[in-house]
């Protein structure tokens, strides 16, 4: 069992290199030509550099590829932390570089952003082979587990083809918009993007697993419960921190990111665009939640078809939007299509297993939401209170910024206790756990 258990991971392996290998191979021949598709709005040395940076980081999916196969297989041997930690390295080498390029070239930062997106695979691995992997030249492509995968996977590849089309369109008219409107885009983004791999990312590798096999034993209540407890989960963590984005949007982009060229109206751009993402932030977080529960049941049709409606429906509105609320209005079309996803993902789950805890989701989400206004109401006045007594300067602002988050994520706290939010629980227990392994 396990020599063919290596030699299905071997077989996915060595396709997926031939296939990112092709298609990076593809991308840098025809970079010129997709960067105008979705790029329409750039000429001349914005042009130019945006292909030599697109062909420098297209090699990366080959890395991004192997990558997610030594997760996957690293979460087949239960082990979820080393997984959940790949985007500590990356981002630390991407950070270096950003810092170097300032001072030195800006071709490091994208030469820094290849290597650290590597080093998602390369940190891996070490911890694959300890737990039993060991690579093979082995293809098969009639192998009958490749084929039942690629049945299941086609439309999961549709449905992450979906999200990256979202995106390519947003960049596309934002290239059409002021100049810094994609960067703004991609640094909302990018903080948008962090707290998913901090909260949902972990929530979501250890959900699958466990759903597939209380699927696979036909066990509809422990299957519910734990549904109910994932989503409620991704709820209370969520909406605090989708709400203190929004009042504390401006300096934690000013703090953030403001220094060199990037200014005042690049941090008001950078801001409004995080603001409107984060109406959705729950929305994202929830959508890849449930759509693993649909996984677990071995339904992957269903995610891809309603995030196929999403899309439409966020190009529509993108189209719409933009016209009125320029970049503000294509970050605002992406949550609301995330937002309409979620409710088509309920109304489909519901039709497929009936009841899945509709009324204690929505209990808590009531709660969340009015512990959430309350500390964001908070939040605001301590910082707006602290950073007036301690003045301007970036330790200042560091330290106004610490102290109202501090006050407002007690003031949460606080508020689902009395509340009596079951969730909070949950949350609690696995915090303790995590902090008696440290100590």
């Amino acid at each position: 069992m396990k020599k063919k258990a290596l030699n299905f991971t071997n077989n996915v392996f060595n396709m997926v290199i031939a296939m990112c290998i092709v298609l990076a191979m593809l991308g840098f021949i025809f970079t010129e030509e997709l960067v105008k598709v979705f790029a329409m709005g750039f000429e001349g040395q914005t042009l130019k550099v945006s292909i030599d940076f697109t062909r420098i980081t297209i090699i990366g999916i080959v890395f991004t590829g192997l990558s997610y196969v030594m997760t996957a297989y690293l979460q087949i041997k239960n082990n979820f932390t080393v997984p959940g930690l790949i985007s500590v390295p990356k981002n630390i080498i991407i950070i270096i570089s950003i810092i170097l390029s300032v001072k030195y070239n800006p071709y490091i930062m994208i030469w820094g952003t290849l290597i650290g997106i590597a080093t998602e695979f390369i940190f891996q691995l070490p911890f694959a082979i300890k737990s039993g992997y060991k690579y093979q030249l082995y293809i098969n492509i009639k192998d009958k587990y490749i084929k039942k995968m690629s049945w299941l996977i086609g439309p999961v590849l549709i449905g992450v083809a979906v999200n990256q089309i979202n995106t390519m369109v947003d960049r596309t008219l934002a290239s059409t918009l002021v100049e810094g409107s994609i960067s703004a885009l991609n640094y909302a983004n990018k903080l948008n993007g962090f707290v998913m791999a901090l909260f949902i990312t972990s929530v979501g590798a250890v959900i699958y697993p466990m759903l597939s096999k209380l699927s696979s034993e036909d066990n509809k209540e422990k299957f519910i419960s734990s549904v109910v407890q994932s989503i409620n989960s991704v709820i209370l963590l969520v909406i605090p921190i989708s709400i203190g984005a929004i009042v504390l949007a401006t300096p934690i982009v000013k703090l953030l990111f403001q220094r060199g060229e990037f200014d005042a109206r690049a941090t008001s751009m950078t801001a409004i665009a995080l603001i409107m993402y984060s109406i959705g932030m729950v929305a994202f977080g929830l959508r890849d939640i449930i759509g693993k529960v649909f996984y677990a049941l071995k339904d992957t049709k269903t995610p891809m078809i309603n995030g196929a409606i999403a899309m439409i429906m966020n190009i529509v509105l993108n189209i719409i939007l933009v016209k009125y609320l320029q970049l503000a209005g294509l970050a605002l079309a992406t949550s609301i299509s995330a937002i309409v996803c979620i409710f088509l993902l309920f109304g489909s789950l519901k039709k497929k297993i009936g009841y899945f805890g509709q009324d204690k989701i929505i209990k808590t989400t009531i709660k969340s939401i009015v512990a959430a206004v309350v500390m964001g109401i908070v939040t605001y006045f301590v910082y707006n209170i602290v950073s007036n007594l301690l003045g301007l300067g970036f330790a200042k602002e560091a330290v106004s910024l610490a102290i109202s988050v501090g006050v407002g994520a007690i003031t949460y706290g606080i508020l689902v206790v009395v509340l009596k939010v079951d969730e909070i629980n949950v949350i609690t227990d696995v915090m303790k756990k995590k902090l008696n392994k440290v100590a």
